[in-house]
């Protein structure tokens, strides 16, 4: 895995680094091989995973399709944060 590094800029290639790491699985993969998995844990959980995966492209297709609604947007503030319904901007939550 490569990463360029722009104008000495150390902290933005770091950043590529990770996310090229993480859309790769290492991080995952690192966490699993931490210790040993029994060959039938890792036919169970391959199996969990590849049932995941195509409920995933099936819910996306009958998504495209129109057979399901997509799911909703989250509303971000003008900080890109996540606005809760009901709230307002500045507004804390209840303390109890």
């Amino acid at each position: 895995m490569q990463v360029l590094v722009r104008d000495n800029n150390v902290e933005q290639a770091l950043r590529v680094l990770k996310k090229k790491m993480q859309r790769e699985g290492i991080f995952r993969e690192m966490k699993q091989r931490k210790s040993y998995e029994k060959p039938s844990e890792r036919k169970t959980r391959e199996k969990a995973e590849a049932i995941r995966r195509a409920r995933k492209l099936a819910r996306k297709k009958a998504q495209r399709e129109g057979l399901i609604p997509a799911p909703k947007k989250k509303l971000l503030d003008a900080k890109g944060q996540e606005q809760r319904p009901g709230m307002r901007a500045h507004a804390r939550p209840p303390r109890f």
